[in-house]
């Protein structure tokens, strides 16, 4: 192995069961999970579920306003409470098995017969709490009875990648509407996604778009390898769009040096934000299996652009179009995780070396669990 090349994890990383239900319960059990946006959730009695790792989770918001997060799991006999991905409830949410009923801050409050079994505590047999955060407009969960910081692993992640918090803070995340949203069935394990996501040393061969808007790509480092860089519009490019044309007016909290500029984070373990002058572009994996994974993908808007009904397609195009090519080239190396060729993993060359970082922390995270 000459000095320049760094190995990857093995193949079976990629593929073993075992690997995975390690990484569901050590990893996303465990970790601060983005799980919905939360003008999603608009008005008492809005919910939506979302799987975190082998657990569904139930997010409802309050007649008091607040957001909360149970698991979905009748106290009963273990039947789901919501079977629907969202919709809204009136006053309580009531099982569809035996008819137990919680209130929206998760508490038991009636059940058939209930009056004549006294031993049933209603707090103590209410709904499991999940631990919730909001930020930059979306409802983040922990599965974990101890959370980690919120500050080390999520903002801190931006920090690393930008050099301080501000530099997102101007974007104004939390204030802007949903113009977009996608969901992609990518058949292939996670952590192929998110090195893809990291690198920029495949962008000149299947990215012809993005490289046009941001020439310095089809060198092959990527904007989130430099701390606080951001990859420049290329000459005659007016916005992020498709064909380079005109997009819409900056952001207002948007810098002069952030304008005509490309930020992308990694928010371990699921989360990728792009930022660009006019909109925001944010994607949540969820994986299912060891070679499936459900990408959700929001394109986010001023409330102005949004409301207005400003045709947005051709900023979405380009980014969806960049899903697709992603999705596609993980979508060709997962049977090859497989191969007795990949039996050792393959190798990072310098321009992807920060990923043998993320390696180092898939393996620090599943332990002395991991099969070699």
């Amino acid at each position: 192995m000459t000095a320049s090349l760094i190995p990857t994890l093995p193949g079976h990383y990629y593929t073993d069961p075992t690997i995975f239900t390690l990484e569901q319960s050590r990893i996303f059990e465990r970790m601060w999970i983005c799980a919905v946006r939360a003008a999603d959730l608009p008005k008492p009695g809005s919910f939506r579920t979302v799987d975190v790792g082998r657990e569904s989770v139930v997010i409802v918001r309050g007649r008091d306003g607040v957001l909360r997060a149970f698991l979905n799991v009748c106290r009963h006999r273990g039947a789901k409470l919501c079977t629907e991905p969202g919709g809204e409830v009136r006053r309580a949410i009531q099982c569809p098995y035996h008819a137990w009923t919680y209130g929206l801050d998760g508490r038991l409050i009636a059940a058939p017969n209930l009056t004549r079994m006294p031993d049933i505590d209603r707090v103590e047999y209410g709904l499991i709490t999940v631990h919730l955060r909001e930020w930059i407009g979306y409802v983040w969960v922990c599965l974990a009875d101890e959370p980690p910081s919120f500050s080390d692993d999520v903002t801190g992640a931006v920090i690393e990648r930008l050099g301080d918090l501000g530099a997102i803070d101007s974007y104004e995340i939390e204030s802007l509407d949903v113009g977009r949203r996608i969901t992609y069935d990518v058949r292939a394990n996670w952590k192929l996604i998110v090195e893809n996501f990291m690198e920029c040393y495949h962008c000149a061969t299947i990215h012809p778009e993005l490289t046009e808007v941001l020439p310095e790509f089809a060198d092959g480092y990527a904007a989130q390898y430099y701390v606080g860089h951001g990859a420049e519009f290329g000459t005659g490019v007016q916005g992020f769009t498709v064909d380079g044309s005109e997009g819409f007016a900056k952001l207002p909290g948007v810098t002069d040096d952030q304008d005509r500029r490309y930020y992308a984070i990694t928010i371990k373990p699921q989360v990728f934000v792009n930022l660009v002058p006019d909109h925001i572009i944010l994607h949540r994996m969820y994986p299912v299996a060891a070679d499936r994974t459900i990408v959700e993908c929001d394109w986010l808007y001023s409330g102005q652009v949004v409301e207005s009904g400003r045709d947005v397609s051709r900023s979405v195009e380009l980014f969806h179009r960049v899903n697709v090519q992603d999705f596609e080239a993980c979508e060709r190396c997962q049977p090859a995780m497989g191969s007795r060729a990949y039996a050792r993993g393959g190798v990072l060359v310098p321009s992807e070396h920060h990923i043998g970082a993320f390696h180092e922390w898939v393996t620090d995270r599943l332990g002395d669990a991991v099969i070699d």
